[in-house]
């Protein structure tokens, strides 16, 4: 599961001005706690330092406590968290109201009101977030003016409201206004979970295609690593089979250089015999006396010798 995707507006606008209000509401009366310093000066007869720990720890508790804050948020949701926060704030400053001493302020003001608007700020930068991508600079730069333009307006309003009422029914009232978180709150609508949908059966027939698709790559690859093998044997053959081809053509050529030699060597015999004999021949018929001698014509006819014999008188 996931969240939808940030829509950048529509219903996030509705959530930049709640949460703006929210900030506004929470953060006002802590930031301008200098109007009430005077007063509780005053009133409880303490030192300046130690009266001073009461909007610190207003203002720092939030800020300390800002993991623990993250972690409720992202436990319970933006929605929830906000609505309880608004309680906490709202009851912390009518409790407020009526403190016996600088010690229960202590409390009721700066650990209460503190740690509701530490929870405040993180519900509201959280849900601003999940509701915007692109325009997120801007929608965080919105609410975060809440806390300031607060500031401003609730300086005057409490400094007004002690001429007015008092400190006990300053507080009262701004206790009162701080109840606005509330529907603030309720208009902080969380992005709807994206559930995957299940994937779809596929029918008999396309897991009848996607086997046969399976035994044909089976065949091609194996009939890919049948011709890689062939490429590896072939040239082993081939090679074997230049060795082996030049062997009738050396037999052969031995068996013609025999051949000839021993045609030459038989030729050779007849021509040097018939030389002799008309040699001979030559010389008897030169001698006085004699018959006449007996010239002799030897010619080749194909491969055998023809031998003509010519008598001259």
């Amino acid at each position: 599961m996931g969240l939808k995707k940030p829509p950048d507006g529509g219903w996030g606008w509705v959530i930049v001005v709640a949460s703006f209000f929210t900030q506004f509401l929470c953060y006002g009366s802590p930031l301008a706690v200098g109007v009430l310093y005077l007063q509780w000066l005053d009133l409880f007869r303490e030192g300046k330092g130690k009266t001073a720990w009461v909007g610190s720890l207003a203002n720092g508790v939030g800020l300390i406590l800002s993991p623990i804050c993250s972690l409720c948020v992202s436990s319970f949701g933006a929605r929830p968290v906000t609505i309880f926060s608004g309680f906490m704030v709202a009851g912390g400053l009518m409790i407020s109201a009526y403190a016996p001493n600088i010690y229960f302020l202590f409390f009721s003001y700066g650990v209460v009101v503190g740690l509701g608007c530490g929870l405040l700020y993180t519900a509201a930068v959280t849900i601003t977030c999940q509701y915007f991508d692109k325009r997120r600079g801007l929608a965080l730069g919105l609410v975060s003016t809440g806390s300031s333009v607060g500031l401003f307006i609730y300086a005057a309003l409490q400094l007004e409201l002690l001429e007015l009422y008092g400190l006990d029914g300053c507080l009262l009232i701004v206790g009162a206004l701080a109840l606005n978180i509330l529907p603030c709150g309720t208009l902080m609508r969380p992005l709807n979970f994206s559930n995957p949908s299940p994937p779809e059966k596929e029918p008999a027939q396309y897991s009848i295609c996607i086997e046969k698709e399976k035994s044909l790559e089976e065949n091609i690859s194996i009939l890919e690593k049948g011709y890689s093998e062939e490429k590896f044997v072939r040239p082993l053959t081939m090679s074997a089979s230049k060795q082996e081809t030049p062997l009738p053509e050396k037999e052969s050529a031995t068996v013609q250089s025999k051949e000839t030699i021993k045609h030459n060597y038989v030729t050779g015999i007849v021509l040097g015999a018939e030389e002799t004999k008309q040699e001979m021949r030559l010389e008897a018929y030169n001698q006085p006396g004699t018959f006449k001698g007996k010239a002799m014509e030897v010619r080749p006819v194909g491969n055998e010798l023809d031998q003509k014999e010519k008598y001259e008188e």
